[in-house]
């Protein structure tokens, strides 16, 4: 009885030290951006594939019929543009330099998958280690913009639709001190957007499309507004989901390659 016991005290540990504790969110504060506080780097990932996801579509048979059933979606998801997208990493640089900020654009992709693990766990303390990145850059803290998807997005239960496609654009934004590798902000994106009418027009789904475009340009002020808004703090953090009920409506003029 106790040896049982001793194993289900050993198995419990470990898997309780090995499942990882989610990242919250980090409001800005005055003195991460003040002009004191060191040279801030902004740095992109390299921007994910168009892709129509249609996540709750788990089994092989399931995948499948979705997939055949959104065939013309999937290959019009293809055709959508990142307009100027790749170059969100400048306009949040414009941003922090309008609040006093000293800082650079970095022009290469990083790569997070490549950086090493950190040692050190605890709160706020990111999970890879960006710290040789001080030197690299010559940056004290570096502000990541990581896109993780982009194009449409349908939910499904088994080979049944839940909901009709939406614009989606999905990422996180970051901000990390080199000097101990913790994150000053930490912002996740998320933002989905319906068609205003009706979404099923195929070849070009004009509806759909504006509704990507409309979560395009929701998505990119998400990561620039915490800088422009004048205040820092959770209220800042809130502010895009404001701006995206605000432009629920608002009409935009679809684009295609």
């Amino acid at each position: 009885m106790k040896i049982r016991f001793a194993m289900l005290f050993i198995v419990t540990t470990l898997l309780g030290g090995c499942a990882s504790v989610p990242q919250h969110s980090v409001s800005l504060t005055n003195e991460v951006v003040s002009p004191k506080s060191g040279r801030i780097g902004v740095v992109m990932t390299a921007l994910p594939k168009m892709e129509t996801r249609l996540p709750g579509a788990d089994c092989l048979l399931c995948i499948a019929a979705a997939s055949l059933m959104n065939s013309s979606l999937i290959s019009h998801t293809k055709t959508l543009s990142y307009e100027d997208l790749p170059n969100l990493k400048v306009e949040v640089a414009d941003a922090l330099k309008g609040i006093g900020a000293d800082v650079v654009v970095i022009d290469d992709e990083i790569n997070i998958a490549n950086l090493k693990s950190f040692a050190k766990k605890g709160v706020n303390v990111a999970e890879k280690d960006f710290t040789p990145l001080q030197e690299k850059y010559n940056v004290d803290r570096l502000l990541v913009i990581n896109i993780t998807a982009l194009g449409f997005v349908r939910t499904y239960s088994a080979y049944v639709p839940t909901s009709d496609p939406k614009g989606q654009l999905q990422g996180l934004g970051y901000m990390i001190n080199l000097r101990n590798n913790t994150y000053d902000w930490y912002q996740p994106v998320s933002i989905v957007k319906s068609a205003a009418q009706n979404w099923d027009e195929p070849p070009k789904f004009p509806g759909l499309t504006n509704a990507y475009f409309q979560a395009l340009e929701l998505g990119k002020e998400s990561f620039i507004h915490p800088f422009t808004s004048g205040q820092f703090g959770p209220q800042a953090q809130q502010a895009p989901e404001k701006i995206s009920s605000l432009a629920e409506d608002a009409p935009r003029e679809s684009k295609t390659k």
